[in-house]
Parts: C-alpha cells; structure tokens; sequence
C-alpha cells in the first residue's frame, strides 16, 4: 500500500480531495458507477479540468438538482451500511462521517446520533466522502500523511446563525495537527476536508523524507486572491532513516543559586518527565560566572517544568522555543550474563555493524558488586550478549 501526502498550501475541502485523487489517476468513470449503489438520488457528476496559476488541475463537482433533506449520523451510516461497497470504502466513509459526528456533538453539548447534519449531510457531501473511500482504495492508498493547515479568518452563515471561520467543528476535528492561524481570508478547511483528515490522516513529522510516484491537484470552487485554490497529493512512500520528534527547549540563567542545589533540581525535573536536563557553566553579564540550565521536554509540560524552575531555582525569567529533534531508533532489552540479568539500550540504524549498545549502569555496578569482578567486565560481556541476542534474533 502507498501513502498520500496531503500539500496543503490553500486547505482542503471534500470535492478538492475527490478531485486530487482523480489528477492521481482515480477513473471517473468507474467512480461513478460505485456511487451509484448509494440510495441517494438528483445529483449529476462532473469532473472537468480547471487552470489556476498555470496549474492543471481536476474541478470535481456534483450538481445537484433536487432538494436533500437533512440527515442524521444514523441514517448516513446506515446509507453506507446497505450500499454495494467494499467492507474497507465503507470503513473509511463510516469513520469520516463518525469524526465528524462527535465534533458537531462537542460543539452542540449532545451526543453523536443526536446530531443533525446540515450542510454536510447533504447529497454533494455523502459523494465526497464515500467518492474519497473508494479513490483511495482504487489507488492502493493505505494512510494520508497531513502537512500545515492553513487556516482562514472571517465569519460564514450556517444553519445556526453566523459562526466564526473557521467553523467550531472543524477545529474541534484539527485537535493535534498543525495549523496555520489566520491564514487566508476565506474559509480554508471546511468540515467534510478537516472530518477526512481526522479520521484517516496524521500528521507530518517536522523532517519528513517523501519519495513521490505521482502528482495531482485538485481544485476548490473559490478564487483566492493571494494563492491557486487548490489541494496538491503526493502518492508515494515516506523515507524514514532517523525518527522525529518535537519538543520544547526551556533555559535559564542563573548566577546566585547555591551549587548544592542543582543536583536535586536535575532528579526533580526529570521526575516530571524531562527528557534532559543539561546544566552549563558560562559567563554573564559584568564578567560573573553562571549556569545555564536547560531542559527539554514535551510541550505538554512546559507550563509543569517551567513551575519547578521557578520554586527551586532563583530565576525570575525563563526562555522556551520549540525545537525538532532527529533520533536513531533505541530500544531496552535484557540480556543474560554469567552475573545475571543485564539491561542494554540498543540505538542504531538497520546496520548492525553501527549499532551502539549501552549496558544500564546501575545493573552492571550492582553485578560487579554481587560477583567480586570488575565493573568494565560485567559491561563488556553485556554488550557481547546484546550483539549476540541480535545477530541470532
């Protein structure tokens, strides 16, 4: 199965999704028998081919001609449910409009089958989840891989009356993924795009390598000003060499603490979840020697490490800024020695020739202890064992 990577420079929108896919070399036709085993009816499709700043791009549109009634998550699914669809389309399409569902719940304080869709239950929104599902089937798509969201300013009319842009329920459905706020003066992501998201894609990791195979670009009804409307997928498969993260790096300078503090400050901070605490001498202002301590932990716990910083330290300023981190892939095992159970940590590529073993050092001091032997052999045979319980694993 490919992965699609989701280049969203002016938001994402059902139709824009559908029409990408398309661009990928979906078939249209055959899409549109698949539909056809849906119970809905007065709509016509269309796809046709639109040039926004040059770019070529598949405007995919359904007309429709008949009013829709309005629907409720049950009825959807149950649409889904009775069409002649693949178990793994239908899947997709129940879980898009389930997303959708408990956002809309949230934001109206009821629960999901008590939600009544409006704009999104509409026939036009029914085909392009369902015309998603089944593109991303026809084209082996197995995950949708998300870039920044860009998202947009200004207030729309809904059923409900005038709401902000964008709209509650979709950013209750971008919770953890990257946004851009006040991107754009319009209505950038719309619910069907941000409901697709959530219940098919993740996000991009900050270095993220992508070999792409092919290219489309799906365009949106609007013209913006300042950009091309459109959705540009990459089909593919993402390169992994190293693992990723992001984190937030926190620092302190400090001049006036006692030094006997530091070390209990270093135990506290990584009991709160640090993933690393670092204390460096330096040279402050007016030539006086100090520290530096900085931590880095997740951004979940800033507002808790930047608390213990102030209570043990005596800084009355701190300074923090995310940060990205690149990493081998590192793993905990336990290995058997003649002086008994050993942990090791074991980082590295797939080379097993650059692998690096690092035996726990208070297993190897307390082995060495218990057995009367040196601590650098107890280290030795534990890194000869991990080597081992690899080559034969």
């Amino acid at each position: 199965m490919k992965s699609a990577y989701l280049d969203t420079f002016s938001g994402i929108s059902g139709d824009m999704m559908v029409g990408a896919l398309l661009d990928c070399g979906g078939d249209f036709d055959e899409l549109s028998k698949a539909l056809c085993a849906l119970p809905v009816e007065g709509y016509k499709l269309a796809s046709t081919r639109k040039v926004a700043s040059g770019i070529a791009a598949v405007k995919f549109d359904v007309e429709v001609a008949a009013s829709q009634p309005e629907r409720h998550f049950g009825e959807i699914k149950q649409m889904i449910e009775s069409a002649v669809l693949s178990a793994d389309v239908a899947r997709r399409a129940i879980a898009i409009f389930e997303a959708l569902a408990d956002a809309e719940a949230k934001v109206h304080r009821t629960t999901r089958d008590r939600v009544h869709f409006h704009e999104v239950g509409a026939v036009d929104s029914i085909i392009d989840v369902v015309a998603t599902a089944w593109l991303l089937e026809y084209l082996e798509i197995g995950e949708l891989i998300v870039g920044e969201l860009p998202m947009g300013r200004g207030f729309a009319r809904s059923r409900h009356g005038t709401i902000p842009v964008p709209a509650p329920a979709t950013v209750e459905l971008l919770t953890g993924f990257p946004v851009r706020m006040n991107a754009g003066d319009a209505e950038m992501v719309t619910p069907t795009g941000a409901a697709i998201v959530r219940a098919l894609g993740r996000p991009a990791t900050p270095m993220m390598l992508f070999e792409a195979e092919r290219i489309g670009y799906g365009a949106g009804t609007r013209e913006l000003a300042d950009r091309p409307n459109l959705l540009r997928i990459l089909i593919g498969s993402e390169r992994v060499p190293y693992e990723s993260d992001a984190m937030v790096s926190i620092e302190a300078n400090i001049d006036d603490l006692n030094p006997q503090i530091y070390g209990y400050l270093s135990e506290r901070l990584m009991t709160a979840g640090a993933r690393d605490v670092t204390i460096t001498p330096t040279i402050m202002k007016k030539g006086r020697p100090g520290v530096i301590v900085g931590v880095i932990t997740e951004a979940a716990l800033k507002e808790k490490v930047a608390g213990i910083l102030f209570t043990e330290t005596s800084t009355i300023g701190l300074r923090f800024h995310p940060v990205s981190r690149m990493k081998l892939h590192r793993e905990v095992r336990e290995v058997t020695t003649r002086f008994g159970a050993i942990r090791v940590k074991i980082s590295g590529t797939s080379d097993a020739a650059a692998l690096t073993i690092a035996p726990e050092y208070e297993d190897c001091r307390r082995a060495a202890e218990t057995h009367q032997v040196a601590l650098r052999v107890v280290i030795d045979e534990a890194i000869a064992a991990a080597r081992g319980s690899r080559s034969s694993g």
